[in-house]
């Protein structure tokens, strides 16, 4: 009978001399996504809308319109390098097409569910880049005055634009080229932009380099284009090219918005703001 008794005391000072052991390590918690390309202010509550403003543009080119048309969650997008902002994440190399990759990282990260996303010029290829490459992201997206081939803006096509697309990529790099690109920021920018000149040619470089065309039918996503048309004569010609432009893209719906610039939102504010808000109600 004592050999129980034997046994636990032989046990308990064997427990006793061990060493203790060492705490489990818990996995470190992940960070939370924090885009180095952009930076985000969101404001409002409903469904969640992206906005992505054109080249050398700030976050501000969408105020107006957002806060005309609420009952939605607003993320404005402010592109590093642009609207007088740090280059940060888009400091040297391509800036377009890694900016959409990050803003598609961006909706996961949130758990956004199929978010609007809308985007002006260059924010349009932006968006339509998000749409093409990540399907099951993108909810609706409405294109503001961009082609997908965005040299056709201009009339020439990315063979054309190949040339001059190096030449402006290339004049960053001298003291009198920056002072060029400046000029040209100030000439053709945003009206409030404040734009770091080197993202600038590098975007703009990659614009012109860029043809979306075949990408077009892998958008799932519901897509609006609004274009202007400035010029009366010019309209039957403006209508042709957008819609041999999207012509790949199923159920494309193409709104021309008369006796405007390129800047819509400012040039045609309450009619801007009436397809704005039809579009989200879509």
């Amino acid at each position: 009978m004592k050999w129980p008794i034997l046994i636990a005391a032989a046990l308990g000072f064997a427990c006793l001399g061990a060493a203790p052991l060492p705490p489990v390590a818990s996995a470190p918690a992940p960070k939370p996504f924090a885009p180095t390309r952009f930076s985000v202010v969101v404001q409002g509550t409903g469904p969640d809308v992206i906005l992505v403003p054109g080249l050398t543009g700030s976050r501000e080119v969408w105020k107006g319109t957002a806060a005309a048309v609420p009952g939605y969650r607003y993320h404005f997008i402010q592109v590093a390098g642009f609207g007088g902002t740090p280059p940060r994440g888009n400091a040297q190399g391509k800036v377009v097409a890694p900016l959409a990759e990050e803003v598609a990282r961006y909706i996961v990260a949130r758990g956004l569910k199929r978010p609007a996303i809308v985007g002006h010029s260059m924010g349009g290829t932006v968006a339509m880049m998000v749409a093409a490459r990540h399907p099951a992201l993108a909810g609706k997206v409405m294109v503001v005055d961009m082609l997908p081939q965005p040299a056709g803006i201009v009339g020439g096509s990315a063979r054309d634009m190949s040339g001059l697309a190096d030449s402006l990529r290339d004049l960053s790099a001298t003291p009198g080229g920056r002072r060029l690109v400046e000029s040209a920021i100030r000439l053709f920018g945003n009206p409030e932009s404040d734009a770091d000149p080197d993202v600038t040619a590098r975007a703009t470089h990659e614009l012109a380099l860029t043809d979306l065309t075949a990408e077009l039918p892998r958008i799932a996503a519901p897509l609006t284009i609004v274009y202007a048309s400035l010029d009366p004569s010019r309209r039957a010609a403006d209508d042709g090219r957008y819609r041999a432009a999207y012509a790949r893209k199923r159920g494309a719906r193409l709104i021309r918005i008369d006796d405007s610039g390129h800047m819509i939102m400012y040039d045609q504010p309450a009619r801007f703001r009436a397809e704005f808000k039809a579009f989200l109600a879509l």
